[in-house]
């Protein structure tokens, strides 16, 4: 019997220029849509460390209809 595989993939977090690049947009942007809740809200890591986990981010690809 072939042992059952029990790899968990981690999950992925973007920085922010990363996020402003994947939507074409500058980073004020970004931080702006996310003040305003018209974009996901990033997860802080650290202190001075705040990252988008890429799976909110496809969720809200998908409610808007978009492939990214």
């Amino acid at each position: 019997m072939a042992p059952a595989d029990t790899t968990a993939t981690a999950p992925v977090f973007l920085p922010v220029t990363e996020v402003a690049s994947r939507y074409r947009v500058s980073v004020p942007t970004i931080w702006r849509w996310a003040r305003e809740g018209r974009f996901p809200q990033p997860v802080k890591l650290g202190d001075n460390c705040t990252r988008w986990p890429l799976a909110r981010l496809q969720e809200y690809d998908a409610k808007r209809g978009e492939v990214a």
